[in-house]
């Protein structure tokens, strides 16, 4: 997987994380490493600061459930309006957390043409 199919390929998975739901970047990168050979959560986390402007960013979490830095108050915005169950210090991991295995349809999905 070329580094600009593993942009898309994080992108793709953030778009599919359900309201109400949350990735830390650790889970995106390990959800992928099988079939890009990667596994950095700070290579999503740079991914997202670059290219996450039109998925649900909000939606993508550090290991502890901290959200976005510097962009706290926005995203405790759009989670709460979500329903996505919060702590005093970002998002309840075990009760929001989410699996690509939990979406609908195929994991990995298939390749574009």
């Amino acid at each position: 997987m070329t580094p600009d199919e593993y942009v898309e390929a994080v992108l793709d998975l953030v778009e599919r994380i359900p309201p109400g739901r949350v990735m830390s970047y650790g889970a995106v990168a390990d959800a992928l490493a099988e079939r890009s050979g990667r596994s950095s959560a700070r290579l999503v986390g740079n991914i997202m600061a670059r290219h996450g402007g039109a998925v649900p960013w909000h939606r993508v979490v550090n290991s502890t459930g901290r959200l976005p830095p510097g962009h706290e108050r926005e995203a405790r915005a759009r989670l709460l309006a979500e329903g996505t169950p919060l702590r005093a210090s970002g998002v309840d991991l075990a009760a929001a957390g989410w699996s690509p295995e939990e979406g609908e349809g195929a994991w990995p999905p298939e390749e574009r043409m």
